[in-house]
Parts: structure tokens; sequence; C-alpha cells
């Protein structure tokens, strides 16, 4: 199913909104990359954002963790509107858990141990699946090996880890995941889509992950949209998309 009106209400069956954006225009300085983005998702489900490189999708991510010049339209999270807050507020404004951002750049405190950096960030809260630099240790056995080692002392997949363990620690409704796969070894790339399945589908965490590599996240999300020229093209139900090969050709450039 194409939306050419770029207007895609991602849970059109009714339920509760975690997420509702509308009208989202934004760039950086004057430059506008998103032009009237709109969508909402539910408390729990997990978003595909694809399409080719430099349409948007990084700049959606970074809109929605206050990275970038909002131009126009609104941000609400959990009801409570959020786009004019500063970046750090997304993180702890809302009772019940703001956003955990992993960007692209990982963003780790190079100069700090594995366990500073944890403790950095973390945000404590009640509950049975609350986040704890202890409950990451043994979620990421990795981390926990290299508990002493500083941020630049890892490996690229170790960093991908932390990056991903830091946002964990905030305890957020909701997850961005820009590239978590990029440039990663086969073996960690598996080990990571593992751990981003457990996250969402197990601890019922909200995630919205952008992959250059439609199939492998297609197979973790419930839905997908598509991005093109900053607007949306597309949306479809992942699974549904990962078989629709006209449209992965058609926007994606992707072959079997």
């Amino acid at each position: 199913m194409s939306d050419h009106s770029t207007h895609a209400r991602l849970n059109e069956a009714g339920g509760d909104t975690l997420l509702k954006v509308e009208g989202l225009s934004s760039g950086y300085g004057e430059a506008v990359v998103l032009n009237d983005v709109s969508f909402s998702i539910a408390p729990g489900q997990t978003l595909a954002l694809l399409g080719r490189n430099g349409v948007g999708k990084t700049t959606l991510i970074n809109t929605l963790a206050g990275a970038t010049r909002l131009h126009r339209g609104t941000i609400e999270l959990d009801g409570v509107q959020i786009q004019d807050l500063p970046s750090f507020k997304r993180v702890s404004t809302l009772k019940l858990g703001g956003i955990g951002w992993v960007p692209q750049e990982r963003n780790i405190f190079k100069s700090l141990t594995v366990h500073e950096n944890l403790t950095a960030v973390y945000r404590a809260v009640q509950g049975p699946k609350a986040w704890s630099p202890e409950r990451v240790y043994e979620f990421f056995p990795r981390l926990l090996e290299r508990r002493g080692n500083l941020g630049s002392q890892l490996s690229g997949g170790e960093q991908q880890m932390l990056a991903m363990a830091r946002a964990l620690v905030v305890n957020p409704r909701l997850l961005l995941l820009d590239e978590p796969l990029e440039g990663l070894a086969p073996i960690i790339v598996e080990e990571l889509l593992k751990a981003i399945r457990w996250i969402t589908r197990e601890e019922g965490l909200a995630a919205i992950i952008v992959e250059q590599h439609p199939q492998m996240i297609l197979a973790i999300s419930d839905e997908a949209v598509i991005l093109e020229k900053g607007t949306i093209v597309h949306k479809e139900k992942a699974s549904t998309l990962s078989q629709n090969q006209q449209t992965l050709d058609r926007f994606l450039g992707v072959t079997r």
C-alpha cells in the first residue's frame, strides 16, 4: 500500500499511541530535509525506517532526539508534546520514561571506562524490567568482561553494545537506533539482532530502527515506512514488505 500523501498512521486499528508525529519539517540551519512527515506508533511496536542514502532517515531520528532545527510540526510522546524540549529533557521528562537514542556515531565517552559510561547516564526507576548497569552486564556479558576498559579500547562491536546499553539504562519508553549494525562483523550483527529482538519482543520496548539492509531489520519489526526526498512515500506491515519485491526494488534498489 503506497501513501503519497506522506501521512502514515501505523496503528490505525486503534489502541494506545506512544509516539505521534504531525506535520514535521526539520533540517539543519535553514536547510529543510524533512517535509510534512506524520506517523504514529503504539507502545511496544517496532518500526523499520527505510530509504536510500540521503533521503532523511538520520534527520528524522535526530529530530525525534532533539538534535536538528525544527521548522514546523509536533512530536508527542506518551501524550506530552516534546518538540520544544532539549535532548536531555526528552530522556527524563516523562514519569514513565522518555527516549533512548543510539546515534550513528555511537557517542560513547571514549575517555571513560565502560562502567563509568553507564553510571554517568543511569536513570534509576523501579520495576522488574528496569534497566540498571548490573542488568545490562547480564544482557551483554562482553561489557562485563570489559567493565574497566576505556571506551577507546573497545572494538567497534563492543562500542555499539555500549551505546545500546547507555540508551537502555536511561530506562526509556522509546528506543531510537540509527544503523546499529553498520560496519560490524557478521557474528556481532547476529548477536545484536538477537539483542534488539529480545528488547522489543520480550521487554516490550518500542523502537524505531534505521538500517541499510532492510531484510535483516524487517524480520524483527512490526511496521515499516519508506522515506524518499524527506517525505514518507510508503507504509506497510514489515512482514508484508519483506515479501514485496516490487516495492523493495522501486524505493530501495533491493534485489534478492
